[in-house]
């Protein structure tokens, strides 16, 4: 089963969509891993948005961990909970420069259930779409391994736009 979604801009002034029979979206998710990785699909996020009457961005980024080990009962975090901050405030610097609305969030899961985080925070907030970028790996690689987008795509109610990132 498909969905169509259109994206739609409201009659300014009001809550009120403008033409077309699709719901429109307002609200959008865009998990960030690292802004420079994440920048086309925060820039397509923001237009989005910016586009939208009362549109708005909710950017997280999930800090992984490692599970305990038997003779480490804590958990090992490769980052910060400052440093997973600073990241989002480094995205939450690009979307605003867009002109869109935003805010963010810090969530912790293990390594292997980033994508269940993902969708996690996309139904409590009740997200209308989910953006995220696609990492480059190659084919096999990602049938054989799968990726946090894969994931993410099978796991959701809602719609998901992945976004490419441009070749250097």
């Amino acid at each position: 089963m498909s969905a169509s979604y259109e994206l739609k801009a409201a009659v300014p002034g009001t809550d009120v969509p403008g033409g077309g029979d699709g719901p429109s979206i307002r609200r959008m998710i865009v998990p960030v891993r690292s802004p420079g990785e994440s920048a086309e699909a925060l820039a397509v996020a923001a237009a989005a948005c910016s586009s939208t009457v009362n549109g708005v961005l909710c950017l997280i980024h999930i800090r992984i961990y490692d599970p305990p080990m038997p003779r480490c009962p804590g958990r090992f975090y490769p980052e910060t909970v400052a440093e997973a901050r600073a990241l989002l405030d480094d995205a939450l610097l690009i979307v605003w420069g867009s002109g869109a609305q935003a805010t963010t969030a810090v969530m912790d899961a293990p390594r292997r259930e980033v994508a269940a985080a993902i969708v996690q925070q996309a139904s409590a907030w009740r997200a209308d779409v989910i953006v995220l970028t696609r990492r480059r790996r190659p084919a096999v690689s990602r049938m054989v391994l799968g990726s946090v987008a894969d994931q993410v795509m099978r796991k959701t109610t809602c719609p998901v736009l992945t976004v490419n990132p441009k070749r250097k």
